[in-house]
Parts: C-alpha cells; structure tokens; sequence
C-alpha cells in the first residue's frame, strides 16, 4: 500500500524585523546625503546661521532662524543634488567621484532629479513662508546660478570658479537678510569674507585633483597652468585680501576689537601657508591650505559672532 505524503501546510515570508527596515532606511538616507553632498551643506547651513546672528539685535529671533536655516539647507541639499544629477557621466571618469550614487549606478537618475527638484523648491517656498521675499529671492538666485551657470560653465571656463565663489558667498547674505530684511553693511562684508576664502580653498583642492578633474573634461586653472605660477599667485591674492576683512566688520559697528585681532592672527596664519605654497609649489602644501582652509572659515565666523554677541 502506498502512501501520499501530506502537503505542507502554505508557508508566507515573514514580515520584515524592525532592525532589517531600520537599516534600509539608514541606507537609504545615506544614499541620498551621498547625493546631496550633505556634508557641504552644512557648510552653508552655518554660513547661513553666522549670517543670521550677525544681523541679529536685541532680542534673538530663534524661530526665524530656524525658518532660515531650514529653508537654506532643503535649497543646498536640492542644488546639490540636481549637480550632481547633470555630472553623473563626467563623475563616472573621475577616481574621486566614481563611486558616487548616479555614476555607481546605485541610484536611478530619474528619481534622483525629482527628489533634488522637489527639495529645491521646498526650501524656497520655505524661506518665503517663514522670512521673507528677499531671502527666497536670493535663494532661488543661487540655486539657479549653481545649476544652470557654475555646473555647465565648469567645462567651457576657469571662470566657474569664480562663479562658484559667487554662489558660495550668497548664503550668509541670506542669513543677515531673514534676521534684518535689507542688506547692509553686515551683508557685504560677509558675502566679501565668503566670495575670497572660497578661491584659496578650491584652487588648492583643483591643484590636488588636476588630473582627475582633466580625466572627466572640467576646465579648471591649475589644467592650463602646469608649473602652478599662476594658480599660486591667485591663491596668495585672495587669502591677502581675508586679512582686513575682520577690521572691516569693526568699522561698520558689527564686531570690537576681539575680532579684529583674532582675524589678524588667523588670516596672518592662513597667508604665509599660501606664500609657501607660491614657493614651493607641492601637494603637500597645497594640501596644507587646503586644509587650513578649512579651519579658518569656521573659526572666523564664531569669532565674529561671539564677539559681536558681547557688545
């Protein structure tokens, strides 16, 4: 007598643990903070902020500094992204951006435009909603210049750069302008602080990547320039003219003498590492400013604020 085994009863794919969609999401906001290059917005999250207590008086508006800092940062993650969207297949020949979400292929293009899109236009309505007009206006300036004018100009001009410092230096206006709604002196003092530090910083890092900047067809300075005498010279230019810029921020009544002497000291600091790069023309010491370049701005900017805070 032969005998049929018995069918096993349906079995269903458990649903997913809590630490199993805890992780997909964890991977999920990292992908997109890849493409968003969220580490350099908070960059212009805390231009912003400076921007905003510097404008400040009387008592601190913290409800429209978070508006500024909100609005600022969904517009910069937006931009980034939408960047990073139109060099997808230029980053695809670079060793420093291969492995970046689009060009990886990690990530779909289509959803990463609409995303970067939608964050965008979040933040500006944002800054609308909760400053002002001129503060979305400004932000949606910026965005534009960064896609539409830096991102296409970086493969015809060594002029991007300058562009790029343009944009850069946009940020903290927009953070005196939602604190104050004009701009003042405080503004262009900031925009002046923020438009020459960016030069030094970014032909230091162009020096550093030539090749791969060569590799993925960008037109930068230090391509055309092979024996570095020219990058130099501008390098030393700008971070020359950071140096006043503290006294200026003194004169229009925004800072004391604190900060006059600690601008000094750091932009003193930060020159004669650009002079030696001008002399000696290595990596090593553009890696030197570059990283100098990056502990100056933030210093600077806490200086100014806390000493225009105590006055």
């Amino acid at each position: 007598m032969s005998s049929v085994p018995a069918s096993a009863p349906p079995t269903t794919a458990p649903p997913p643990s809590a630490p199993h969609a805890a992780g997909r999401f964890g991977a999920a906001v990292g992908l997109y903070a890849e493409l968003t290059k969220a580490r350099l917005s908070a960059l212009v999250v805390a231009t912003t902020a400076a921007g905003f207590a510097l404008g400040s008086t009387g008592r601190f508006d913290f409800a429209g500094l978070t508006w500024a800092v909100l609005g600022t940062s969904l517009s910069a993650l937006g931009a980034n992204g939408l960047n990073q969207w139109l060099e997808r297949d230029r980053d695809a020949r670079m060793e420093r951006t291969r492995e970046r979400p689009l060009p990886a292929g990690r990530l779909e293009p289509a959803r990463a435009f609409g995303v970067s899109l939608a964050l965008a236009l979040a933040g500006t309505a944002i800054l609308l909603a909760g400053t002002n007009p001129l503060t979305a206006g400004l932000n949606a300036v910026t965005v534009a210049l960064y896609v539409l004018v830096y991102t296409p100009l970086k493969t015809r001009s060594s002029l991007c750069t300058l562009v790029g410092a343009l944009v850069g230096a946009i940020p903290p206006v927009m953070g005196y302008t939602a604190a104050t709604g004009t701009v003042g002196a405080g503004a262009w003092i900031l925009f002046a602080v923020l438009f020459a530090w960016q030069i030094p910083h970014f032909l230091s890092l162009a020096w550093l990547y030539r090749e791969d900047y060569r590799r993925g067809g960008y037109v930068m300075l230090p391509l055309g320039d092979p024996t570095g005498r020219i990058t130099f010279e501008v390098t030393v230019l700008y971070t020359l003219a950071l140096v006043p810029l503290g006294l200026a921020s003194f004169l229009a009544g925004l800072t004391g003498w604190v900060s006059v002497v600690g601008s000094l000291v750091l932009g003193g600091a930060f020159l004669a590492l650009a002079l030696q790069l001008r002399r000696r023309r290595g990596d090593r010491e553009a890696r030197r400013v570059f990283l100098a370049s990056l502990a100056y701005l933030p210093l600077l900017l806490a200086l100014l604020v806390a000493d225009h805070a105590l006055r």
